[in-house]
């Protein structure tokens, strides 16, 4: 049997595996990013797929504060278009 990669939510702070998250990356240009692949290069933070979630990371900043840079409004929005779209 293979193990399911399980990763912490930055918010909720609760493991979830690799698919029920959304993985946004701070590479090593500052830039934050959403990564699809879940293998890009930089510093990196899991939120669940969960609307309130990404509301609450927004709001609490939460992930400026992981990534230790600005996370553009544009990335939760994008986030939350995905999760709509699922």
């Amino acid at each position: 049997m293979k193990k399911v990669p399980l990763r912490s939510c930055a918010v909720t702070k609760e493991k979830c595996e690799k698919k029920d998250l959304f993985r946004i990356v701070r590479t090593p240009e500052k830039e934050v990013v959403y990564d699809e692949t879940g293998k890009q290069n930089g510093k990196g933070a899991y939120l669940k797929k969960d609307k309130e979630v990404i509301l609450k990371a927004k709001k609490n900043k939460v992930l400026d504060r992981l990534l230790e840079v600005t996370v553009p409004d544009e990335i939760y929005d994008m986030l939350l278009e995905r999760l709509e779209n699922e």
